[in-house]
């Protein structure tokens, strides 16, 4: 929803920028109209526009550039997962409780983050009593809770030979290093695009729309013209928006990763 209102905001206020302008024209005095004030206005319209477009194309990249790390930060993710349970599994069949508790874990985190989708096949949802408080749209606190009792599980493993010694070492480190990682994603899925930046290029682009208004013919193509380039910069802005938010909207990260972690889990 976020991403919508954006563009419609966007969208109204160029409409009204252009309004301002269409109707303020005939009540200006002739010496307002002339070729030289004209010309002043068209020179101020390029420079902004330019502003404006780079600005676009900066935002435009920052916000592809944030989706697609969050993206390739779940394939990491989904892996440091596939590596804990192949080391869980070289531990023995001790550690079988822990690698049950991680399936569940995996399972839970994928219809957690992407409630939308369907959810994975299996009885993983013995109790269903979670998410009920949700960080950041990505995991509830019961998860974290569920991930820390693994953690705790794999630390009270009995070993027994040098061989457990050194798995054991290792799938503690590799909680470890899935806990930060977790956390990591939990703080890449805010938006990183400052709302008063978005707010001054809102008032660059009514500038624009405004000029438009004041010095575009009165004729119906002139308006449709004016309208679609509207609807164009509205729309660019809620693709930028929504690939700001990547687990909300039309645009999210893929969950395949995530689901490719559990069919390896479930071997």
């Amino acid at each position: 929803m976020q991403e919508i209102t954006s563009a419609l905001i966007v969208f109204v206020v160029l409409l009204i920028g252009t309004a301002i302008g269409w109707f303020v024209r005939p009540l200006l005095p002739e010496e307002h109209k002339a070729h030289e004030t004209v010309q002043l206005i068209q020179l101020v319209i390029g420079m902004l526009v330019t502003f404006a477009a780079l600005v676009l194309g900066l935002l435009t990249a920052s916000a592809k550039n944030s989706f697609d790390t969050v993206g390739n930060d779940f394939r990491a993710y989904a892996s440091d997962l596939i590596q804990l349970d192949q080391t869980l599994r070289e531990y023995g069949t001790e550690a079988e409780p822990v690698r049950t508790m991680l399936r569940v874990y995996t399972a839970e985190a994928i219809v957690s983050t992407w409630p939308t989708e369907p959810p994975p096949p299996g009885n993983y949802y013995p109790k269903r009593t979670f998410p009920s408080t949700v960080y950041n749209h990505l995991e509830s606190i019961e998860l974290g809770e569920m991930l820390n009792a693994a953690t705790m599980e794999a630390r009270n493993l009995r070993v027994q030979n040098a061989a457990q010694q050194h798995a054991l070492d290792q799938i503690l480190s590799q909680f470890d290093q899935l806990v930060a990682a977790r956390w990591k994603l939990l703080e890449e899925v805010h938006s990183s695009i400052s709302r008063p930046f978005l707010t001054t290029l809102a008032f660059w682009l009514f500038v624009i729309f405004l000029s438009f208004g004041l010095i575009a013919p009165r004729n119906a193509l002139a308006l449709v013209m004016i309208s679609l380039g509207a609807v164009s910069i509205a729309s660019a802005m809620y693709v930028i928006v929504d690939l700001d938010t990547p687990l909300t909207g039309p645009l999210t990260t893929s969950s395949q990763p995530m689901r490719d972690a559990l069919s390896h889990l479930n071997r």
